[in-house]
């Protein structure tokens, strides 16, 4: 069986899954850091491998750029292919001065002001945290291999925050005791649809611009620039 988005066969997508949201990542994590990685989806160009990381049977997926996407293929993997675990890892823009180019951020609770959560499930819902079981592995598994992280709360916006015509309007409509550190575009419906359908979600995010950084990551630098981000989101995922 499979699904209009995702031409996979029941079987070849793994318990627990990486998802990147650019298909040229998930080809870049599968042929570096996977074994025996088999492309199991490229409807649309969304990409899906599933091989082995030190022996643990993985998957890596894109998810596409904004909540609409993500909701799509995070819910079809929960739902029609069983999958347990998802954690995301991507890109944000910082929103702290003293966040530098790739740190990388581990979010704990995500706000969106959008209608996804009412359109989805009749729910006014705009804050979702993510699963405390993943991210109480992924800040261990960081410890271990001395990752460092930030722990904090983002937010996920509806369109890329640099072509917002006054950021700081959209800011103030965040509850001010939320206090971001990031933005983003996919946390929020991927740690909802894990809520509804009771499994597990995490969102790991390396900076890759800010107000406060001069510096603006290539896209090159986007793909191949995250390895700390990559590593600490494969160890993790062993370890479930």
């Amino acid at each position: 069986m499979s699904t209009p988005h995702n031409e996979a066969k029941i079987g070849e997508i793994a318990k627990t899954v990486i998802m990147p949201g650019d298909p040229l990542r998930a080809k870049y994590i599968a042929e570096n850091f996977l074994e025996n990685a088999k492309l199991v989806n490229q409807v649309r160009g969304i990409y899906a491998y599933t091989g082995t990381y030190q022996g643990t049977e993985l998957t890596v997926m894109a998810s596409g750029m904004g909540m609409p996407s993500m909701g799509i293929y995070s819910y079809e993997l929960y739902k029609i292919y069983g999958v347990e675990n998802i954690i995301r890892i991507g890109s944000c823009g910082g929103y702290k001065p003293d966040l530098k180019l790739f740190d990388i951020i581990l979010s704990q609770q995500v706000f969106s002001e959008g209608n996804f959560a009412l359109t989805l499930n009749n729910d006014d819902c705009h804050i979702v945290e993510a699963s405390t079981k993943l991210n109480s592995k992924i800040m261990d598994t960081a410890k271990e291999i001395e990752i460092p992280f930030i722990l904090g709360n983002t937010v996920c916006a509806d369109c890329f925050d640099v072509y917002m015509t006054n950021v700081n309007e959209f800011l103030a409509r965040i509850p001010q005791d939320f206090n971001p550190v990031s933005a983003e575009m996919e946390a929020f419906a991927l740690f909802y649809v894990a809520k509804l359908l009771n499994k597990n979600a995490a969102c790991l995010m390396s900076v890759v611009d800010s107000k406060y950084i001069k510096e603006i990551a290539t896209p090159e630098e986007r793909q191949t620039g995250l390895n700390n981000m990559i590593t600490l989101a494969l160890e993790s995922a062993i370890k479930f």
